[in-house]
C-alpha cells in the first residue's frame, strides 16, 4: 500500500510497528490522535500468519508518502506449483493449547486490540474496563490468565490482584500486568500484589506469546469449578 502523506523518518520506520507508538514528521513520538496500535496490531497478525510487513520512506515531507508491504506464504504450494505439506499453524498445532484469557484496561481501544490479536492466536478471550467489572467477569468467565492493567481509576490493577488471590478458588491462575509503569518499584508492588509476570506496553508478540507459554492451568477452568467450596 502507498500514500501520499508526510513520510516517515528512516530512524522511525521499525518503530512505526511498536505498540502505542506515533511518530511525527520530525520522528519525535508524541500525541498525534489514535492510539498508535494499528500497525503493530497488523504486524502481529501477519506474522502469526508466517508473513512479514515493512515500511519505506523517502523520508519526512510533504507528499513524501509512504510504502507498506505485507508479505505472506502462499499455503499448500511449492514455487514449482505442486502442492507441498501444510505448514506448521501455532493456532492448529497438536502442542497448541487454547487458552481463556481475560483482558483488563480502561482503555477500550487497548483492550479491544489486545483482545483482537490473543483472539487471532486461537484463544477465547473476555474484556472487563475497570477494576470491578474485571472480578464480575474474572467469575463467570473462569480464565486461565489475567492480562490486567495497572494504572485504573476506582480499583486500581494492584487491587484486583489482591482481591484474586485472596480467593483459593483462583488457584493457579496466571496474572500478568500489562502496564506503562515499568520502574523497578513498580515491578516489585506488582510482585507484592500476586502478580506473576510484569510486562511494560508497548508489548511485542514474542513477549506475549511468552507469557502464555507452559505450563499453565487447565485450558477450560470450568466456571462450576470456582462455585462455592463446601
Amino acid at each position: 500500500m502507498r500514500d501520499n502523506g508526510i513520510g516517515i523518518p528512516a530512524d522511525a520506520l521499525d518503530r512505526v510497528f511498536q505498540m502505542f507508538t506515533q511518530v511525527s514528521a520530525n520522528g519525535s513520538q508524541g500525541s498525534l490522535g489514535g492510539l498508535g496500535i494499528g500497525l503493530s496490531l497488523v504486524r502481529s497478525l501477519v506474522e502469526l500468519h508466517g508473513g512479514s510487513v515493512a515500511a519505506a520512506s523517502p523520508g519526512a515531507g510533504a507528499g513524501a508518502g509512504s510504502v507498506f508491504t505485507v508479505r505472506l506464504p502462499l499455503a499448500g504450494l511449492h514455487a514449482n506449483g505442486a502442492h507441498a505439506e501444510q505448514v506448521d499453524d501455532p493456532v492448529r498445532s497438536s502442542t497448541f493449547t487454547a487458552l481463556r484469557i481475560l483482558v483488563v484496561d480502561d482503555n477500550c481501544d487497548a483492550a479491544d486490540t489486545l483482545a483482537a490479536l490473543l483472539g487471532a492466536m486461537g484463544h477465547t478471550t473476555a474484556i472487563a474496563n475497570d477494576g470491578h467489572a474485571a472480578l464480575r467477569v474474572l467469575a463467570g468467565f473462569a480464565p486461565a490468565v489475567v492480562f490486567l492493567d495497572l494504572g485504573m481509576p476506582g480499583m486500581s490493577g494492584y487491587e484486583v490482584a489482591a482481591a484474586i488471590r485472596k480467593d483459593p478458588r483462583n488457584d493457579g491462575l496466571r496474572l500478568v500486568a500489562l502496564t506503562g509503569w515499568g520502574g523497578p518499584a513498580d515491578r516489585e508492588r506488582s510482585a507484592r500484589a500476586g502478580f506473576d509476570l510484569h510486562l511494560t506496553k508497548p508489548a511485542t508478540l514474542d513477549t506475549i506469546e511468552a507469557a502464555l507459554a507452559p505450563p499453565l492451568p487447565a485450558v477450560a477452568r470450568s466456571p462450576a469449578a470456582l462455585t462455592s467450596p463446601a
